[in-house]
């Protein structure tokens, strides 16, 4: 059976000293950095992050228990509240002062419930009374107040992503105040309330933390609500609400993903795709809130994928005491001491991991039968590329029937988004030629993302191996080959002579020539020099395409050159001497070029005549039948007086 975990841990963890042998263990969400502390004496501090420049270690002075620990971006300002009135700061910064200073909140009676940096050198205070938001000066170590709104506060969450501070309020705590933050400003964004579900009196539900969560998807700010089923509503199943969040405007419910199941859940967000983890199966749901289901109601949604456990994942043994041969100890997946933040991280307080979830994409394949649907899912996903391709060659390899349609179908999604990619590079590539026009924002170049699969990903990757396939029909591979070239020419992008070529090529493995004759004939295959020098070289087996082939140069019209080549490649001097006087060109004609080719026939009279016909050019074109110097001619000037004797060359003309 293939596998099918389409979840899976980071292979690389961020270690750190586990929850059993420190005092404490934070974890700050912005800069993705764990806290080990350890007091007694000094507090020692050890900071793992993702990379190495964002780990550091260090010692400060022990003045009280740790309630929260965050470094301000690029680790330059450490902040540490240790009581509910003040926060204290120490900077980071090289050459500046190292000695710890404070500023208590400026409202009476407040308690600190946490801060958050918005930036390197500003920070948001949340009270259970407000918010204030202050400039730290490090070289003066001290704060500025910028602004501050009273406002009575349960809990708040923070997406360092979009700097937006979410303030639960009101006695049920289902009344959300957002705040934005930018450059030094702070707004105050529209509240919005969250649906509590209905329980019979007198009792009440009140909105906990646990149950929210921050995360942008598709460039866009959600607050996701874990909505618990109530007991005695006809829906027993839990589902996640979701919330759309604009800097402007009303906020609004625009997603409801269906759980089908009720207990303990968490919320992660990979890829752009919700994942919620159900502690009691030890699964976890993916949801897409782009793809929408032909059978529910607007945005109502359904998992994707069927439910699968994250892939079992091993924790190497270190130490001392390890022995070599001792095999990595399994990882208990889906722990209750496991902690899951936004958007794709878990850890692991007892082990001492922080792990970021990934989503595989080669187990989705077969899980997702609907291969429409199924290239709707992929085309969104970062690493897609690889996995589209290879879904692309196994439509191919189910065989003809009624297989027809459904490569049609992902063959005109590719192109949609190729076709998207490509207006987009030519809406910029005019912008940058036209310079920047007065009042717009300068326009970003288009990212090439691994969904624009173009021709050429699918003639290296796809079509060419399919055309050589033993035991798929002639008529299959011809049909796939034209339902691909159909598609580019619906969403009108040019379609590569190279795809003409493995058309033809094909069309004559299987001696298929009057099919042939018919795409060229119906201007089914587009005119192209490439094309036309193919015909040619056909024509041993196909003495036809010689012709078919001039008739495509001469349809080209830009193809005169071409055209004389392949006639005098053929030794048909005389012809091409011909059509170079039909199209105008035998004035500035190479004679040199006509003579050569005249003089490897062998034939003699062929030779004259075309030697006569130049000297006839250069007596009416300069008045006198001599060649120029710079024609290189002598050699065939020799040769013919050779052959005819000196009298037999043109006399200049006297007037």
């Amino acid at each position: 059976m293939a596998e099918e975990h389409y979840l899976e841990l980071s292979e690389n963890p961020v270690q750190f000293e586990h929850a059993s042998s420190v005092n404490n263990v934070f974890f700050d969400e912005a800069n993705k950095q764990v806290f080990a502390v350890r007091s007694g004496g000094a507090t020692g501090v050890v900071v793992k992050g993702p990379d190495d420049k964002s780990s550091v270690a260090f010692r400060m002075d022990d003045k009280g228990e740790v309630k929260c620990i965050k470094f301000s971006i690029g680790n330059k300002i450490l902040a540490v509240q240790r009581t509910s009135k003040s926060v204290d700061f120490i900077n980071f910064i090289p050459d500046y002062p190292h000695t710890e200073f404070s500023q208590e909140c400026k409202t009476k009676n407040a308690n600190i419930l946490g801060f958050c940096w918005t930036n390197w050198n500003e920070i948001v205070f949340i009270t259970d009374q407000g918010i204030e938001f202050y400039q730290v000066f490090p070289d003066k170590r001290s704060l500025k107040l910028l602004k501050s709104q009273s406002i009575n506060v349960n809990w708040y969450q923070y997406c360092p992503e979009t700097a937006v501070i979410l303030l639960s309020t009101t006695v049920q705590g289902n009344i959300l105040q957002p705040f934005a933050f930018r450059n030094g400003t702070m707004c105050k964004m529209s509240k919005f309330e969250i649906e509590l579900p209905v329980v019979p009196k007198p009792a009440k539900l009140s909105l906990s933390e646990r149950d929210i969560a921050m995360a942008t998807m598709y460039g866009q700010l959600y607050v996701m609500y874990l909505k618990h089923h109530s007991r005695t509503a006809n829906s027993p199943s839990a589902e996640v609400v979701l919330y759309h969040l604009s800097r402007e405007g009303s906020c609004k419910k625009s997603h409801v993903l269906k759980l089908n199941t009720t207990g303990k859940f968490a919320l992660n967000i990979v890829d752009n795709l919700v994942v919620v983890h159900h502690q009691s199966s030890q699964t976890s749901l993916i949801f897409d809130i782009k793809l929408k289901e032909p059978d529910c109601a607007l945005n109502i949604h359904q998992p994707v994928l069927p439910a699968r456990s994250i892939h079992p994942y091993r924790i190497p043994l270190s130490g001392p005491a390890v022995v070599p041969s001792q095999p990595p100890v399994p990882c208990q997946l889906y722990s209750s001491s496991w902690s899951v933040f936004q958007p794709d991280i878990i850890i692991s307080a007892s082990e001492g991991y922080l792990w970021y979830l990934q989503v595989k994409l080669p187990p989705t394949v077969n899980l997702l039968q609907d291969k429409g649907k199924l290239m709707d899912f992929l085309l969104r996903r970062r690493e897609c590329k690889m996995v589209i391709l290879s879904v692309c060659s196994q439509i191919l390899e189910v065989g003809e029937k009624g297989s027809l349609p459904v490569v049609a179908t992902v063959f005109d999604k590719l192109n949609q988004v190729y076709k998207d990619y490509l207006e987009a590079e030519q809406s910029y590539t005019q912008a940058m030629e036209s310079g920047p026009s007065r009042g717009s924002a300068a326009q970003k170049r288009p990212v090439r993302t691994q969904a624009v699969i173009d021709q050429s990903d699918m003639y290296t990757h796809v079509l060419s191996s399919f055309t050589e396939r033993k035991g798929v029909s002639h008529k299959f591979i011809i049909a796939v080959l034209m339902e691909y070239i159909r598609s580019l020419n619906q969403f009108q992008i040019t379609v590569q002579h190279y795809l003409y070529e493995l058309v033809i090529k094909t069309l004559v493995q299987h001696n298929l020539f009057y099919m042939l004759h018919q795409f060229l004939q119906y201007h089914v295959l587009s005119d192209s020099k490439p094309l036309a020098c193919l015909l040619l070289s056909l024509e041993s087996t196909y003495p036809p395409a010689h012709q078919l082939s001039l008739d495509m140069l001469k349809r080209l019209s830009t193809a005169n050159d071409e055209i004389i080549e392949v006639l005098l490649s053929k030794q048909q001097v005389l012809g091409a001497l011909r059509f170079i006087r039909s199209v105008g060109g035998h004035d500035n004609a190479s004679a040199r070029k006509f003579l050569d080719a005249a003089r490897q026939t062998g034939d003699q009279m062929l030779f004259y005549t075309v030697f006569r016909s130049f000297q006839q050019r250069n007596q009416r074109l300069r008045g006198s039948p001599a060649f120029n110097p710079g024609e290189h001619c002598e050699e065939h000037v020799a040769h013919f007086k050779q052959l005819f004797g000196e009298q037999a060359l043109m006399k200049p003309s006297t007037v």
